[in-house]
């Protein structure tokens, strides 16, 4: 009887899906977590370059990091096969503890209207406690929408942090008024979703004690 050689035992292997448990500590989650380390940071870098270009300059550049952690933790949570319950959750907190710390920071020094903040702000936290809301039932993932909604988002804070000319404020409110429409629309998809999680799970859970 012919042994199949190495090469096609290893080839078969890669192909197979790993059966192997996925460390809660990999390389996608310690990037979540520098994102969140990265938001104090950045705060102060804010409210001490008031009124100096250098360091608002600075300021952006730091908000340009950890926006960039937020697209590369989920490409390598997925290449990798690291996905993780703790990043599932984890990964969205970082993302509104960016965000919104940005937000606040400018409107508290008179740079954007305090209701694009609270509107943003208010989808963030009810989504974020929606999602603990249906935890057991499941984790609702984060979805297309509201990735292209992060993505508007951090494209029309980053225009506001860099001190650029007046004659530039309808760009910024432009890359705003998107990230606003797609922070509304994705908000009210996430409901539905979570509702359904819900229910689904609640079903289950009836039937499971029939």
């Amino acid at each position: 009887m012919e042994r199949p050689s190495p090469t096609s035992e290893s080839a078969r292997a890669a192909q197979e899906p790993s059966t192997r448990p996925v460390r809660t500590l990999n390389l996608a989650n310690l990037l979540t977590i520098s994102r969140l380390v990265l938001v104090p940071l950045f705060l102060v870098v804010l409210f001490l370059g008031a009124g100096d270009d250098g360091w608002r300059l600075l300021a952006a550049g730091l908000f340009a990091v950890a926006s960039v952690t937020d697209q590369v933790d989920g490409w390598v949570a997925r290449r990798y096969g690291l996905i993780t319950d703790f990043g599932k959750i984890a990964d969205p907190i970082a993302d509104k503890a960016l965000t919104g710390s940005a937000l606040v920071g400018l409107s508290l020094l008179g740079e954007l209207p305090w209701w694009v903040t609270i509107v943003i702000a208010a989808r963030e936290i009810g989504i974020t406690l929606l999602r603990f809301w249906v935890i057991k039932h499941g984790v609702i993932p984060a979805s297309r929408g509201g990735k292209a909604k992060t993505i508007a988002q951090l494209v029309a804070i980053g225009l506001f942090l860099l001190p650029l000319p007046a004659m530039l404020d309808p760009v910024r409110w432009t890359f705003m008024g998107v990230a606003l429409v797609l922070t509304v629309a994705t908000g009210l998809d996430y409901v539905v979703r979570a509702l359904r999680l819900r229910a689904v799970g609640r079903r289950a859970s009836e039937h499971d004690g029939s």
